[in-house]
């Protein structure tokens, strides 16, 4: 996710922005392995099919197996603890992917381009990367009228109402396979206002209560993946984790009807 203070910036600031959030967060964080969180069966159901994998800015909370799995994030402490675990990991940012097309049979994608001004060039990369065939794990957030100050905090720049979210998908070239309710966020309202507020006045603090306590406790009590055929559209569903198969094609957009 990207700190609040990046909305409305340009890339380069925003670029900025997010290294001195993350750089500091990353440098003193215990790297989550992969297998300890609920999209690990997911994923593990997929790697047989996916040799060449892909993961866009996974932090220090990579779902994808690190050996063998290329990855790429803006945050050198995250990446030098990645390559010490034997990742392939480099620098750079998802609106500008720096590898060849269909270059990759599996991508990871999570929590990542609700956070970015120009969504569809982020899933255009996305697209351009992924080989004919491949599958992309993606999440975000639901519902715009579930927007709350939350949203604001943590950089996000849009929901998506579900319809939406599949035509915008079909556009790039990604058919939803199947989904599930996805997300730690959580429920107190009061205990995320004092999360906030440490965040914006005692930074140094609140980072290590979450990399030491909420992130572990987050982790040991998340939920199994109940994954359904199709896209969820329920108004209850905050977020999704969603399976997409890239159909090799994108779809030709429709042109506006007149009145």
């Amino acid at each position: 996710m990207q700190p609040a203070t990046a909305r409305a910036r340009g890339d380069p600031e925003l670029l900025g922005a997010n290294r001195g959030f993350y750089d500091p967060l990353w440098r003193d964080a215990r790297l989550v392995a992969p297998e300890r969180f609920n999209t690990w069966p997911l994923v593990q159901s997929l790697l047989d099919r996916s040799p060449r994998r892909l993961e866009v800015a996974p932090g220090l909370r990579p779902r994808l197996p690190i050996a063998g799995t290329q990855f790429v994030d803006i945050s050198a402490p995250a990446l030098a603890r990645l390559r010490e675990r034997g990742g392939r990991a480099t620098q750079g940012n998802i609106t500008a992917l720096p590898f060849p097309d269909g270059a990759f049979d599996l991508v990871c994608a999570l929590d990542i381009v609700e956070h970015v001004d120009d969504d569809d060039g982020a899933l255009s990369e996305l697209s351009r990367v992924a080989a004919p065939g491949a599958a992309l794990l993606l999440s975000v957030p639901l519902h715009p009228a579930q927007w709350t100050a939350f949203d604001d905090f943590v950089g996000h720049r849009r929901r998506y109402e579900p319809q939406r979210l599949r035509s915008k998908l079909a556009e790039h070239g990604f058919a939803v396979d199947q989904s599930a309710v996805y997300g730690m966020q959580p429920k107190s309202s009061r205990l995320l206002d004092l999360g906030m507020w440490h965040l914006v006045h005692r930074r140094q603090r609140a980072m290590w209560w979450y990399n030491h306590v909420f992130m572990p406790l987050g982790v040991r009590f998340q939920k199994k993946l109940v994954l359904v055929p199709g896209l969820i559209d329920d108004p209850n569903v905050a977020e999704i984790i969603l399976v997409c198969r890239k159909t090799g094609t994108a779809a030709t957009p429709q042109p506006a009807s007149r009145p």
